[in-house]
């Protein structure tokens, strides 16, 4: 339901969705280069699968818990899942956490954390794709078909061979794609349950059976977490902070305005990733500038596409 001051309150304005919208974008940008610091911290190796896994299920435990926490700061009530969502959530948790993070956290370990930055926000292609072919929940436009292929160039651009650090892995990039289409598919998944369900309370309790289910899968496997530096678990609340607060302004903002208006800012996601992972993780010195650059304006310029309306008058 949408709260009574929707017309009158800040992330109503043009200042708060510019505030909310650049923040919820510039701590997504984060994730990845973050993610590497965090195998740093924790010493976990790139050929080390289950230590990976386990860093993702420890991260999600915390965020599926801090969102269902703020949430219900927000609401002024504890956010429970209704009766006969169980379905819902487990199917979310299987797709959004497990399989997506599984794939990007093993994809981020073989690959630099600028290439996860630009091409994790083609899960927007991806979700239309699956909407429309699949699930027939909107129609394939040219227009839509075009922004599609413009942002897939910008993958391409960014994984070729010969000019960034080495070439394409399938573990690496490969998985970074993969990861890509599985939240792709579970925004489709969103948009079909949150007629049903609370879309805040989807989030926070399958954010917390996923990466449940994953550290127990990891722990079980021989997986495990050994802190060698002091900033380690101080960086472990800092995403599990990420994903919770980042999730929670941009569902306030879907909840208060057309989505095409919302989703053009994707494109602040891939550029706040680059210029992070240059400075947090020294990428900049093997980055090609200007292939790195025309592949983020293919990939902003293909989210634009997507979701810019069809006549600019439909955007309140």
């Amino acid at each position: 339901m949408k709260p009574d001051t929707a017309k009158t309150d800040f992330l109503s304005t043009l200042p708060g969705i510019l505030t909310a919208a650049v923040a919820a974008n510039l701590l997504w940008g984060s994730a990845a280069p973050c993610i590497k610091l965090g195998y740093q911290y924790f010493a976990i190796a790139g050929e080390d699968t289950l230590s990976q896994i386990l860093f993702a299920g420890v991260r999600f435990t915390l965020a599926g818990a801090l969102t269902i926490l703020i949430g219900s700061l927000l609401r002024r009530r504890l956010l429970l899942p209704k009766r006969g969502s169980g379905g819902m959530i487990l199917s979310l948790a299987m797709m959004q956490t497990v399989i997506q993070y599984t794939f990007f956290y093993i994809g981020l370990s073989h690959a630099p954390g600028y290439k996860g930055s630009i091409i994790s926000p083609t899960s927007t292609f991806f979700a239309l794709l699956i909407a429309a072919l699949v699930f027939r929940q909107e129609k394939l436009t040219a227009r839509k078909l075009l922004g599609c292929l413009i942002g897939f160039a910008g993958v391409l651009v960014v994984s070729m061979t010969g000019g960034l650090d080495g070439g394409v892995r399938l573990d690496g990039e490969g998985f970074l794609v993969l990861a890509a289409a599985s939240y792709g598919c579970s925004s489709v998944l969103i948009k079909r349950y949150s007629s049903r369900e609370d879309p805040v309370v989807l989030s926070g309790w399958q954010f917390l059976l996923g990466g449940l289910l994953m550290t127990a899968a990891a722990l079980l496997g021989g997986g495990r977490l050994r802190a060698v530096s002091a900033g380690a678990w101080p960086l472990m609340l800092y995403l599990g902070l990420l994903s919770a607060v980042a999730y929670s302004l941009w569902s306030l903002l879907l909840q208060r305005h057309p989505v095409s208006r919302i989703m053009v800012f994707s494109f602040l996601n891939p550029v706040f990733g680059v210029v992070l992972s240059a400075l947090l993780l020294g990428e900049g010195k093997i980055l090609n500038i200007p292939r790195c650059a025309l592949a983020m304006v293919l990939v902003c310029l293909g989210v634009w596409i997507v979701n810019r309306p069809a006549k600019q008058a439909e955007i309140p």
